[in-house]
């Protein structure tokens, strides 16, 4: 019985040392986000448009602040953030802070500074709430036998197995419209008015092909700006 007991304390020690743990999702990151930023320095399309990148720098340096004093464990990061040309690159975050953010992206929608502040402060949800850290949890509960799958492996599997993607896309629709929420709340905190800042949700509505379709791991553009324009009507109510 005594065996049996201690070879059962092995295996769940074991699969507890294998749980994917935030500090290896930051270090993964910061290794793919500097991958990316390496193609686009080669290509002469990182920070290559000055005034765009200080406007985004603006905006967000008071954002990042108040991310700092609302989610502490924040102020260790190695906050990171760029912009480029690159119309492929959209916007972005990654665990522990690292952001980039295509002027072609926001020219394209014609971002007010509010609009562009929704935009920045729903893509540091994405990060202060550890959503790439629970998309490898969501992972690991979905296909168990991945803890003993080396961690390249299985970061370049969440972003490239169809498979487990398609497990994996309610989930990631859920954080989604968690980030557009929380989002969107922390903006306002910030002082921007609700209305002004989901007006980003309608451009995207507005500028979408198929508004009310959802895509793999975003819900549509029209139920985005559904909720926004509900949250943002029910704040300004409160007030």
């Amino acid at each position: 019985m005594l065996r049996y007991l201690i070879a059962f304390l092995f295996l769940v020690q074991g699969a507890t040392a294998k749980a994917v743990t935030q500090a290896e999702v930051m270090a993964g990151s910061a290794k793919l986000y500097r991958g990316q930023l390496d193609e686009l320095r080669k290509g002469y399309r990182l920070d290559d448009d000055e005034r765009f990148g200080a406007r985004v720098a603006a905006l967000a340096r008071p954002l990042i602040e108040q991310a700092k004093r609302e989610f502490p464990e924040t102020t260790a990061w190695d906050w990171e953030l760029h912009t480029t040309t690159d119309g492929d690159a959209n916007a972005f975050a990654m665990a522990g802070g690292k952001l980039l953010v295509s002027r072609a992206y926001v020219d394209e929608l014609a971002l007010s500074d509010a609009e562009l502040a929704m935009l920045l402060a729903h893509e540091i949800m994405h990060a202060v709430l550890r959503h790439n850290l629970k998309e490898f949890e969501e992972a690991l509960r979905l296909e168990p036998g991945r803890a003993t799958q080396p961690f390249a492996e299985f970061e370049y599997d969440i972003d490239n197995d169809s498979a487990l993607m398609r497990k994996l896309a309610s989930f990631n629709q859920q954080q989604e419209l968690e980030a557009d929420r929380e989002g969107l709340l922390f903006a306002a905190r910030a002082g921007w008015p609700p209305q002004a800042l989901a007006a980003y949700f309608r451009k995207l509505a507005k500028h979408s092909h198929s508004p009310n379709v959802a895509r793999f791991d975003h819900p549509s553009p029209a139920s985005r700006w559904h909720a926004a324009r509900e949250l943002a009507a029910q704040m300004e109510a409160s007030r």
